[in-house]
């Protein structure tokens, strides 16, 4: 008997079928590149319209304006966060986005501000900052975005300085935060005696930065040392393919102010648990405490996590071992995953790191 032949309806039905399991199939292993694509401004940055600069005289120019903690210490932090604008419509975010500045104030703020809030007031500029699209690529606008935005940076830093002409100095940041710091530091504060001499720290969270801009100022050796970078970019013990991507990846700045490939330039690692560039394996035994402060209302302490990592500074690279707790899960959307993390690892360290260096800047200044 002859079998049924199949009807055009059912043809077309089993060709739309195909049809949609392989464009379902194709964003599953394109989405990336899909969303990426759809930061991109589509414009050449050197015809790019910027936004309006802000105004560092206003305190609505600022994410924190000499915040202060109940029993805070005397120093002065300056500290620059990291990328919290997507992108898509500019190379560079405007002052005043509403997702950016929700992720600065629930996510940035409380988890990389926090740990400095023990040692004095904390202020933090808003800035045109490069967008996340800027961290995803190489392209020559993306550095020039980059680049542009530290120059809100330096303004805010001079209008800050103005306000306290005396005193030590903190100066931190996360990230894009902390290339912009790291840039500040080898064009402002290397070459001026006076600002080294009132420097506590500079402290360059999550970073990759050429240890030799940072002269003269060297890397931190011990924890009682005033006048000192810590810095380092961390990556999971094990995961040896982010670590190769991240170096390969690495922009640093150059003396002409330009962002080039890191190559064999020596990367900064100061392990933020020892508080000592000497590339020993640290004890979980000796970490104070992980936080999860997504959330916290500035000023509250969050409960930490300690005695739960171990770490070592390897080939230009902080190694840890991975904490395993759904307090410390990454955000689920895609670009959110891309920014800094919402927790902070070495909450507790940087914290007790920061108040010891301040308080080894007091005593030399008493002595």
């Amino acid at each position: 008997m002859k079998a049924p032949s199949l009807t055009l309806r059912q043809w077309v039905g089993y060709i739309g079928f195909a049809l949609v399991f392989i464009l379902v199939a194709a964003v599953a292993v394109w989405r990336g590149d899909i969303l990426k694509a759809a930061l991109d401004p589509q414009i050449p940055f050197q015809t790019y319209d910027p936004p309006p600069a802000p105004d560092y005289r206003q305190a609505s120019a600022w994410a924190l304006l000499d915040a202060r903690a109940a029993g805070a210490g005397n120093a002065a932090i300056f500290f620059v966060h990291s990328t919290t604008y997507n992108g898509g419509a500019d190379w560079n975010g405007p002052i005043g986005d509403g997702k950016a500045d929700a992720y600065l104030k629930r996510v940035v703020i409380p988890n990389y501000a926090g740990p400095f809030a023990r040692a004095g007031a904390i202020s933090a500029p808003r800035y045109r900052q490069a967008s996340l699209y800027t961290r995803l690529t190489l392209r020559e606008d993306a550095r020039e975005a980059r680049a542009f935005a530290y120059g809100d940076v330096e303004q805010a830093f001079d209008q800050w300085l103005g306000a306290h002409p005396s005193g030590p100095i903190i100066l931190a940041g996360v990230e894009q935060g902390a290339d912009l710091i790291a840039r500040l530091v080898h064009e402002r504060v290397a070459s001026d005696a006076r600002l080294r001499q009132r420097l506590v720290a500079v402290y360059l969270m999550d970073a990759l930065v050429d240890q030799d801009q940072m002269t003269p100022l060297a890397a931190c050796q011990v924890r009682d040392e005033a006048g000192c970078v810590v810095g380092w970019s961390q990556v999971g013990e094990g995961d040896d393919g982010a670590a190769k991507r991240r170096l390969r990846r690495a922009l640093v700045w150059d003396d002409r102010g330009q962002l080039v490939e890191l190559g064999d330039r020596p990367a900064l690692c100061v392990n933020p648990v020892s508080g000592s560039d000497d590339g020993a394996m640290v004890s979980q035994r000796r970490h104070l405490g992980a936080a999860n402060a997504t959330g916290l209302e500035w000023g509250l302490r969050p409960a930490f996590i300690d005695r739960q990592i171990a770490t070592q500074c390897r080939d230009g690279l902080l190694r840890h071992t991975v904490l395993k707790s759904e307090s410390f899960r990454e955000f689920s959307g895609w670009a959110d995953r891309r920014k800094a993390r919402p927790y902070n690892l070495f909450y507790a360290d940087i914290e007790a790191d920061a108040v010891a260096r301040l308080a080894a800047w007091n005593a030399r200044q008493a002595s």
